[in-house]
């Protein structure tokens, strides 16, 4: 029995491995050191931009990007040290050439909300090789502006505009950015290939409302490693229509932890499938590794993901399956179809006595999910720890505490 346990762990693990598999052809991104040398740099100085942060810079931002966007060569945008204050950007192409935006300075956010006609505050659109980089700052002052959000009360709810909004944008790269109070997500790709975020440090009060680290929505391809998110909300939320995301390296908390979904909330929803989070480390947060869908929802599925090597520090619900997200719909359940999924080596600590807590949808049970060495301890002496698994469908190997469903 140990074997065929064993061997059925094997095969789902195979089968999220092969949903990772790339899907598109991708160009190679421009790395560092041995990136080429650019043909000019466009100083947004040099467009009208003001350091100082009360002159607004929006137009100066807009005029920079569009002169580099067009030039004929390999073209950087500088922002170099100061403050700048902008309302609404849009950074948009297609571009002659691959771009570099290079942000030494802090952008910061207009709070006047009525000067967001665009989707985010800094928006990259319909960009074809694009770098973001510099060690430079997006300061949201999101704590100017979260009193307007609602959503606690209103389930229909428009949220406040993201800082960094990624529309249809591929072969791009975010490397060493500082994300600080943002209104809404810190970062939302949407409709994007090939996105790689590394050395991002995304931060915002543990109280912070709907201020998701990084949100990711059909888009295919998308890599985060080596980051740190502390945030109001999850670290990593992975929506309708992902496929081949891979979350490495990610340090995390406060926060909500890091989540596939919530999935189901609107109609005709796109799969979800190839997911691998890989050592990672969250601290106190209210979640762990979680998949949330809403009652009531239509048919999708949501599948292939692999959750491996994984610290906990006082983490509310390390791992949870909750497939009755949401205030609508109560008594209808689910139709996202979990599969496929894989737990290994997973290992903290929890304040919670349901330590792994899988309720899954009556109408499309969970279906070839593997735990394998599942070591998760109480923080305090008075508790124990146990399991609660409904309408799943599991195979263990290794160490299992707490001890799985019987």
């Amino acid at each position: 029995m140990a074997c065929m346990r064993r061997a059925a762990a094997a095969a789902v693990l195979v089968s999220c491995l092969a949903l990772f598999s790339s899907q598109a052809e991708v160009k190679a991104l421009p790395r560092g050191p041995s990136a080429p040398i650019f043909d000019k740099d466009f100083n947004v100085l040099q467009f009208g931009a003001k350091s100082g942060g009360e002159h607004d810079c929006t137009e100066a931002f807009m005029k920079t990007w569009v002169a580099a966007c067009q030039f004929k060569g390999r073209a950087r945008v500088v922002v170099p040290p100061g403050i700048f204050k902008a309302s609404s950007v849009l950074f948009g192409g297609p571009c002659s050439f691959p771009i570099t935006f290079e942000i030494s300075g802090t952008m910061k956010a207009d709070t006047d909300l009525s000067n967001y006609p665009n989707e985010g505050w800094i928006v990259f659109d319909d960009i074809d090789g694009l770098v973001v980089t510099g060690g430079g700052t997006f300061h949201g002052q999101g704590e100017k502006v979260w009193q307007y959000n609602d959503c606690k009360a209103n389930p229909s709810c428009t949220h406040l505009n993201p800082s960094i909004y990624i529309n249809n944008v591929a072969n791009a790269k975010f490397q060493g950015i500082h994300s600080v109070n943002s209104m809404g997500f810190h970062m939302h790709i949407t409709n994007c290939n090939n996105i790689r975020l590394q050395g991002l440090s995304l931060t915002a009060p543990k109280d912070s409302p709907n201020t998701d680290g990084i949100h990711i929505s059909r888009s295919l391809l998308v890599k985060i490693g080596k980051s740190i998110i502390a945030t109001g909300d999850d670290c990593v939320s992975i929506g309708q229509g992902s496929m081949n995301v891979s979350v490495n390296k990610v340090v995390c908390g406060p926060g909500h932890g890091i989540s596939i979904g919530s999935l189901g909330k609107l109609p005709n929803e796109k799969d979800v499938r190839g997911v691998i989070v890989k050592n990672c480390t969250l601290t106190e947060t209210t979640n762990g590794i979680r998949i949330k869908t809403w009652s009531g929802s239509e048919p999708s599925s949501a599948t292939g993901f692999l959750f491996t090597g994984i610290t906990m520090k006082n983490v509310k619900n390390p791992i949870i399956i909750d497939q009755e997200y949401g205030s609508r719909s109560r008594n209808k359940a689910s139709q996202v179809k979990i599969s496929n999924v894989v737990y290994q080596n997973i290992e903290g600590t929890t304040g919670s006595p349901v330590a792994v807590k899988l309720v899954c949808s009556k109408k499309v049970p969970c279906e070839n999910l593997s735990f394998s060495n599942i070591h998760l301890k109480p923080n305090r002496t008075n508790i124990r720890l146990s399991s609660t698994c409904v309408n799943v469908r599991a195979g263990y190997s290794g160490v299992q505490f707490p001890a799985p469903c019987s």
